[in-house]
């Protein structure tokens, strides 16, 4: 009996897909238990690339069941997509893939009302996904919004018109006149945003979607868990992306930590045994915020390149830096993490030179291991420690211990600095080119 949490440390983009791909087969669930369609979770197996957006992770494997937790937002129309998508497979969603009713849906002008905030926020954007990821959950916690088990209810149509009419107030507070303009505020034909036919398609889509299993979550997952089954819960984005505790206000709108994953499932702190926390070898970030060890040089590039940094969601190029070692103990701390996994440590194959900040030198003259509350505008200058490269392809390493020595003092500083293991290292995109200690193992 145990529930496993797994999840990034950094600003997302880890390769969290990858790894539950690769260890689910140990686990009888897999479980989202937050975020929504601006999550891109990448998997590739027999030279074939997949992007799962709200599926869990764990879908390739017909024996294990898949719960999209009362923590995510659902798109219904993005979802569909995906299941087309996955059409080729021939998966058996009947038999593997749960949705809880408890999850809120996104709707057609929760896109609306997200392109219009980040357009009224200029040069402070947060960098949105435009997915209407934030307006369906301040719908949520302002106790308007829509649940997936509302869709089963004979008057969802009704509701969903009274949320329509709250959305298009809110709508006019930007300017945006509903019946004569669609292009006051924001530039709507850009985004090919017909709204007649999107909620056409919505209402397809909504029936779509019951015809799959529409569940209680939190007594099927805390079922499995009293019947001894393992359980593995899935994050989306990264630790220093949470509400709470991330880089505020440049963060998404749900808890990403591992204390997420309880309130996102139903499920009790004391059946959480494990937390993997996953960091790739450097650092990388995608849309506006801080970001301490950004390289805008040569370096980043040649990272950006090498890694294929562009975001699996949005396409944008990611910003790129050293290892962030105040970062990664800060998300270790306030996940509980028990084991880390180092992921795309073949990107860094070919530096001479490799960096790792270890503190920050304060605009006070201040130096700190530590994440200060003010990371946003302070000016804070990374301490670095330097270690020669490996310089040589990774490709015939099939165990740990069959790296290169300089990769494992690189390893082994980590380890020493973050008091935690690191049980996985990642070589390549591919499901087998992942180097793992038989202690990630579920027994």
């Amino acid at each position: 009996m145990s529930l496993d949490i797994l999840l990034g440390l950094q600003w997302g983009d880890e390769g969290k897909g990858k790894i539950v791909d690769v260890i689910s087969p140990k686990y009888d669930v897999v479980a989202r238990f937050q975020g929504g369609p601006n999550a891109g979770h990448t998997l590739e197996f027999n030279g074939i690339k997949h992007v799962l957006h709200q599926i869990p992770s764990g879908i390739f494997h017909p024996e294990i069941k898949n719960i999209i937790g009362n923590g995510v937002v659902l798109d219904a129309l993005i979802f569909r997509k995906e299941i087309e998508a996955l059409a080729k497979f021939d998966i058996d969603f009947t038999k593997n893939l749960y949705i809880a009713k408890k999850a809120q849906l996104i709707i057609p002008t929760h896109r609306l009302l997200d392109l219009a905030s980040e357009k009224k926020k200029g040069v402070g954007k947060i960098g949105s996904t435009l997915k209407g990821i934030s307006p369906a959950y301040q719908d949520k916690i302002g106790r308007q919004g829509l649940r997936v088990g509302d869709i089963l209810d004979k008057n969802f149509k009704d509701k969903y018109n009274t949320l329509l009419t709250v959305h298009k107030a809110e709508l006019s507070f930007y300017g945006f006149d509903w019946a004569n303009d669609m292009q006051t505020i924001v530039d709507f034909k850009k985004y090919d945003f017909d709204f007649a036919k999107i909620e056409a398609d919505f209402f397809e889509a909504i029936e779509f979607l019951k015809t799959f299993n529409l569940v209680d979550a939190e007594y099927l997952i805390n079922d499995e868990i009293k019947k001894g089954k393992t359980v593995l819960a899935e994050g989306a984005q990264g630790a220093l992306l949470d509400i709470d505790f991330g880089s505020y206000p440049f963060v998404t709108s749900s808890n990403t930590t591992a204390s997420g994953a309880c309130s996102g499932l139903g499920v009790a702190p004391s059946q959480v045994k494990d937390v993997y926390g996953i960091f790739k070898a450097y650092c990388t970030r995608v849309g506006s915020g801080p970001f301490p060890t950004e390289l805008e040089d040569a370096d980043g590039a040649k990272m950006r390149e090498i890694g294929k940094e562009f975001g699996s969601t949005t396409g944008r190029p990611r910003r790129c830096g050293w290892l962030d070692l105040p970062i990664l103990k800060y998300s270790a701390m306030l996940n509980g993490v028990t084991q880390l996994l180092m992921m795309k440590g073949d990107v860094l194959n070919e530096f001479d030179e490799i960096k790792v900040c270890t503190h920050y030198k304060l605009e006070s003259g201040f130096t700190t291991d530590r994440v200060p509350y003010d990371i946003v505008t302070q000016k804070i200058e990374p301490i670095y420690k330097t270690f020669k490269g490996w310089k040589c392809d990774l490709g015939q390493c099939s165990t740990i211990e069959d790296l290169p020595q300089e990769l494992k003092n690189y390893l082994k500083f980590i380890e020493l600095e973050m008091r935690v293991p690191v049980t996985v290292v990642s070589i390549g995109p591919d499901r087998t080119q992942t180097l793992m200690k038989e202690n990630i193992l579920v027994d």
